[in-house]
């Protein structure tokens, strides 16, 4: 390789020097004026080019959102903050313009919140069967997804919040701007978890630039953000000091989406009987109201879901899969591999449960810890529900919680496009790059540990 001319070389250096003479306001502002650009782009460009331009473009914002939260660390803290939730506010009010273009779940949301003020258990009829056809229109019931083959999935929790909000107001607007609320409640709660942890409370620009929350909460109107502000909220409660009262919100957060339910691990002692004792008690007076339809409270879960996502068959666990393409598939193999994943996972559990350094940033990182490995452990098929982990980018911004919350995206692809990436493919870089990223964290961990003992006389 040739060596690089000398006057070549010296215009990098000086380019170099010039950048970092710039202010990181200064910078931060460039960035949030090319987010600001790719994202009033996204919308147009996914109506040209589908999914594929909407990654293209979501990917790279994902990125910019990693830059500014080193820069936002430099900066003048009350500045950075107002240009911070200035561009994360306009960007959210812009998504909001646009009809949900990935998912139609939130008109499930409305539905069952409007079916609840009829006096009807949600889990007692589909949408399609005529004792509810008085409850039709023609802005909700036609955009219902399994109209007619799946009564709802959503837990109890879930369906108080939707029977709450469509009494403001039974449109999608409204639903979102409910749950643009429960993000505010987020942010509000990663800034007290920075400060109590005395990091720069302008590391919530990760949480407020990242595309993943902004397209899927703003846009889409996932009902995740109510899951992640009562994770949250259980959280900061437990981790100063209420592990009982937090407990309960946490279980709350589950009976909206059970992906949280790995972060009760975090605030429990062993042999500690009255903390799952309180969260058991929580869930089933949540259930209390719908129990007139006996196991159909389980909703979809048990009649479908599993086995549309692929769980039940096994091909849509991605570990699972690898271990197929090796050795080929077996009978059982999907039940052995459930019960490795519950071991695996208990085992990590308890590993942390009975870990000595209990400080809120040692949790925080454990409890992260524990959200990625289920999520390798499910491989869920779409991207909202990678929602869980993106407070910690703000919290612990370690390399693999940005690397799974950014290649979540990968998963937006869709079927109905011409150029179709299989999700066997956008899994493998996800879950692989998950991997690659935790090795590289253990072998620089190991790498200071070997300097710093080196130093030691």
């Amino acid at each position: 390789m040739k060596p690089m001319p000398e006057a070549t070389a010296g215009q990098f250096r000086r380019l170099a020097r010039s950048v970092n003479n710039v202010p990181p306001l200064h910078l931060l502002a460039g960035i949030g004026v090319v987010l600001g650009c790719l994202t009033v782009a996204t919308p147009f460009a996914f109506e040209a080019g589908g999914d594929n331009a909407f990654m293209a473009l979501t990917i790279p914002a994902g990125l910019l959102a990693i830059a500014a939260t080193r820069l936002a660390e430099r900066a003048p803290a009350h500045r950075a903050l107002w240009l911070i939730f200035g561009l994360g506010i306009m960007l959210r009010a812009y998504a909001l313009l646009f009809d949900p273009f990935l998912s139609s779940d939130i008109y499930r949301y409305v539905w069952d919140g409007r079916v609840q003020a009829a006096g009807i258990n949600p889990y007692r009829y589909l949408p399609a069967d005529e004792t509810l056809a008085f409850l039709r229109d023609g802005t909700i019931f036609p955009h219902i997804n399994r109209v007619d083959t799946a009564v709802t999935i959503y837990p109890p929790v879930a369906q108080f919040f939707f029977f709450i909000v469509t009494r403001i107001g039974e449109s999608v607007t409204t639903m979102r701007l409910a749950l643009l609320g429960c993000e505010a409640v987020t942010v509000t709660l990663i800034m007290l978890l920075l400060r109590r942890m005395n990091r720069p409370v302008t590391r919530v620009v990760a949480y407020l630039w990242h595309p993943l929350p902004l397209w899927e909460i703003a846009n889409n109107g996932h009902v995740d953000a109510l899951m992640v502000a009562l994770m949250l909220l259980g959280l900061w409660i437990a981790l100063t000091g209420h592990a009982l009262r937090g407990a309960v919100l946490i279980a709350f957060s589950v009976l909206v989406k059970p992906f949280a339910a790995p972060v009760l691990a975090g605030i429990w002692r062993p042999w500690d009987f009255k903390l799952p004792l309180v969260v058991i008690a929580a869930v089933a007076l949540c259930y209390l109201p719908y129990l007139s339809v006996g196991w159909g409270v389980l909703g979809f879960l048990t009649k479908g879901y599993l086995t549309e996502q692929g769980i039940s068959a096994g091909y849509e666990l991605w570990l699972l899969s690898l271990w197929r393409l090796v050795f080929g598939a077996h009978q059982g193999d999907v039940v052995g591999y459930a019960v490795l994943a519950a071991l695996v996972l208990m085992f990590k559990g308890l590993s942390v449960a009975r870990k000595s350094d209990r400080t809120i940033a040692s949790s925080l990182a454990d409890i992260n810890m524990l959200l990625l490995l289920a999520l390798l452990l499910l491989s869920p098929n779409y991207p909202w529900y990678f929602l869980v982990i993106t407070p910690f980018v703000a919290l612990g911004g370690s390399a693999p919680t940005w690397f799974v919350s950014i290649g979540a995206l990968l998963l937006s692809e869709q079927l109905d496009w011409d150029f179709y990436i299989p999700r066997t493919v956008s899994k493998s870089i996800l879950f692989g790059g998950l991997l690659l990223a935790w090795a590289f964290v253990a072998w620089r961990t190991r790498m200071r540990r070997t300097t710093e003992a080196g130093m030691v006389p």
